[in-house]
């Protein structure tokens, strides 16, 4: 009995050893992992601008110097890997100023506001992102809905140049020109089949009462020579817009749809929810922040970290019928003494 025992445990034993996994040494050395890209900066800070208003017809802050941004084009900078600084546009020029040196790229939001402060203020950001460019810095802009009009006002020097379209609230399809190069555009990076379906689905959000159309926007020397037509949409009656453009010579990208608001909004039942539209606004957004990690301007972190988005908390507009889910609202101009 006791041999059978001893037996029966040596086989056990050799079982237990014969199945225990063995490490291969490649398992046994630490991962060597490829360096990353040197020329790239990996921490990308956006600006954003504000918007007069706040965002909710006033119920939630009514004061006259108020402005907000929609969280949701915060939320699209961060699905990408980047960070936020909030421009305020009632902030003095050398602020805002100070803040530009503090990011790799801007977003022009939608809103109504084409005149005033507000429009200058653009106007001033606009020739600043030129500005860096022409001297050898690479600064993105992204201009969606109301930030493509102003840039067309403000390029084509005619503040009366935009056209009246019907394309409030309406999900839509974009149309590719004939013969795009989407190399190096917004558009790069999309997945073929999923291009294929912006033009057959309705995975794009437009909200927007003005634009431009084609023959318009090719008929002004200024505007012909800065941007070439990427894609075109037909609003509900029919007409046809420019829907999405890209600079010539700068990294500029201006749409008159609104990527942010497929995955971020939900005010409205025309907002496409569907996994395609979802990719739609990932595929925006990598592209815009992927521009921003070109930019050669790394600031001191301490700079950064007394001016981002985190050290304002968001409201919730959607209870309120407002325009957006949720807003950051400003006021005043905050103590920034590391500026």
């Amino acid at each position: 009995m006791g041999t059978y025992f001893w037996i029966s445990f040596l086989i056990i034993q050799l079982m237990v050893t014969v199945a225990k996994p063995q490490l291969i040494d490649s398992q046994l050395k630490l991962p060597n992992c490829p360096s990353t890209d040197p020329t790239l900066n990996y921490r990308p800070v956006i600006g954003i601008v504000s918007h007069p208003g706040d965002g909710a017809s006033g119920r939630l802050n009514n004061a006259s110097d108020v402005s907000y941004i929609a969280a949701s084009y915060v939320k699209f900078v961060e699905m990408a890997g980047a960070r936020v600084i909030p421009i305020i546009y009632t902030e003095p020029p050398e602020i805002i100023n100070q803040k530009l040196n503090l990011v790799n790229g801007v977003i022009f939001t939608g809103g109504r506001t084409k005149e005033g402060l507000y429009f200058e203020v653009v106007k001033g950001i606009f020739k600043k992102v030129l500005e860096k460019n022409d001297a050898g810095e690479h600064f993105p802009l992204l201009a969606i809905c109301l930030g493509f009009e102003l840039l067309t006002m403000i390029i084509s020097k005619d503040n009366n140049i935009l056209e009246e379209f019907s394309a409030s609230h309406q999900a839509s399809t974009v149309q590719f020109v004939e013969n795009i190069k989407f190399e190096g555009t917004v558009f790069g990076r999309f997945p073929p089949v999923l291009l294929k379906k912006m033009s057959t689905h309705c995975i794009v959000m437009q909200n927007h009462r003005f634009g431009i159309s084609p023959e318009r926007l090719q008929a002004n020397k200024d505007l012909c020579n800065f941007f070439r037509i990427l894609t075109t949409s037909v609003d509900k009656k029919n007409k046809v817009y420019v829907s999405s453009v890209q600079a010539q010579r700068y990294p500029i990208t201006a749409l008159q749809w609104h990527p942010e608001k497929n995955v971020f909004e939900w005010g409205s039942s025309q907002i496409p929810h569907t996994e395609d539209a979802i990719q739609v606004t990932q595929h925006v957004a990598n592209y815009f922040v992927s521009e921003a990690r070109k930019s050669s301007n790394k600031t001191v972190n301490s700079k950064v970290l007394d001016n981002l988005i985190y050290n304002y908390s968001p409201s919730y507009a959607g209870k309120v019928r407002g325009s957006f889910e949720e807003v950051y609202l400003f006021t005043s101009r905050p103590t920034l003494s590391s500026l």
